[in-house]
This record gives C-alpha cells, structure tokens and sequence, in this order.
C-alpha cells in the first residue's frame, strides 16, 4: 500500500500481474463494509516474477533476497551504507540514487517513542506506514550513513523498533512531548552532530481511518488461513483491522496472488 497524509492517512493498493502494473484503488471507502481476502496459491518474487513457495524480506526469492539492493545490509543498518565513498555493498547506481542522498533523522510516536531513518522523500509516507500518530524531525544529513550514525548514537536511550500490537491497539506508553524529547537528543548527541541538527519544532500529526481499535489483536497469514473475511474496522501502518481483533500485514504478503472483494 503507498500512502498519503490529506487531514487524514490514505491508502492506495496498487494491483499487479505478477510484474505488469494492472491499476489501483483506495481502501479508505471500504472501512466499515465486509471485505474477503483469498488466497489463490500462488507466490511470485517481486523482483523477478519468478513462482516460488515461499518470500524473503518483502515479496522476494532467496536469490534476490541475497543479491537486491533493496534488501542490503544498510536497508536495517543504515550505518552500514559506504556508498558516499564511492563504495556500493550491491549496486552502485541504485544506492546512489536512495543512499547518497540527503535523509532525515526523527522521533515518532507509536505505542511509545522511537528513533528512525528515512530518505527526505519518503516523509510523510514513512511515518505513516510504522503507524505513527506524531513525529518530529531531528537531524538532516547529506547522505545515508550519517544518519545512521546518529541513529545508533541514541539507540541505547530509546527504542528503534515499533511494538506493532501497541500500536494497533492505540495504546500509548509515552506521553512526553516530543519537543521535550528532541531536547533531550541534542543533549545526548551534543556537539559532535550538532551542525546536523534541525531547527524547526514542528510536529507532524496523524489520524488513521479507524473506527475503532481492537483491545486484543490476533494476526492472521495466508500461509495458514487462505480466506480473511470480515467487517474492514480500519487501516492503520501496513495493516488491515478487522472487528474481530484479526489483523493482516499487507506488506508481509507482498508477492501473493490474492482476490480481494468487497462483500457489502
């Protein structure tokens, strides 16, 4: 799903056979209808088409897994990326056209606070897709590994990884103002990143299409269950919200030949 922020977030799935591009549509009009979801058995890499039995990473074989750019080490660990010396770790050209470009370092709120990395391009998109209802911008760097160096510098003071059933359940465990806290990062960081350091205090905020959020969540997979039927109660990050606390990761099936029908 790719997404925008218009008052509130909007979702898109884009429909493909296999690799062609068939079209898209937006999901926000069918919270609150009875939507099925069937898996037709059929798995193919994103990358190269190829039919396979099961993915790796986000809709790829093993073999592109391994080789894509797109799954690089500096995908997770963006201290990683060398590609500013000139030094590609799998492709040269694509990691200089989304590595060696100027990124954001920012504080976002899902169920608490957490510290992230982005392409400056990727905002407000990123923060939508990790389920965020607030975010602030921290640092601004030239290129990819700067980012992640100042990422790792605050590691070990607040969280780099949303805790996914808090955030679909709404539940909040920090309310500390994220100003407050971006404060408190440039104390942390103090001058060593300081020429970095973005000025502006303004907070991005969020709302999801969700009537209302489940009290208890239960992840469903296609691998397991082959029809999701249910009534669409919300989309919030990458994930489908059903009444019934069933959730579906979108993302995760990445590859997967599904038939989507809007029962009501």
């Amino acid at each position: 799903m790719s997404t925008t922020l218009d008052n509130q977030a909007q979702y898109m799935l884009h429909l493909v056979d296999i690799l062609d591009y068939t079209g898209k549509f937006f999901l926000n009009p069918l919270v609150g209808t009875t939507i099925k979801i069937e898996f037709l058995n059929e798995i193919h890499c994103v990358e190269t088409g190829k039919k396979i039995k099961k993915t790796f990473g986000e809709g790829m074989s093993y073999e592109a897994y391994i080789n894509s750019p797109m799954a690089s080490p500096s995908i997770v660990n963006p201290e990683l990326s060398r590609i500013h010396e000139g030094i590609a770790l799998r492709d040269y050209e694509w990691e200089m056209a989304h590595h060696n470009q100027p990124h954001y370092v920012y504080l976002s709120r899902t169920s608490g606070i957490k510290v992230g990395v982005t392409r400056v391009t990727n905002i407000p998109s990123r923060w939508i897709d990790q389920g965020a209802s607030e975010a602030i911008i921290i640092a601004e760097t030239p290129y990819r590994q700067l980012a992640g160096l100042i990422e790792v510098a605050l590691k070990d003071t607040m969280a780099d990884k949303t805790a996914w059933q808090a955030m679909l359940k709404n539940t909040v465990n920090d309310t500390t103002s994220l100003v407050i806290k971006k404060n408190e990062v440039f104390e942390i960081l103090a001058d060593q990143y300081q020429d970095f350091f973005f000025d502006d205090d303004t907070i991005t905020h969020i709302s999801y299409p969700v009537l209302n959020y489940p009290l208890k969540v239960k992840s469903a997979k296609l691998d397991t269950q082959a029809v999701i039927q249910g009534k669409l109660i919300g989309i919030k990050g990458q994930y489908l919200l059903f009444e019934d606390g069933t959730v579906f990761n979108v993302r995760s099936h990445a590859g997967y030949k599904v038939q989507l029908t809007a029962l009501e």
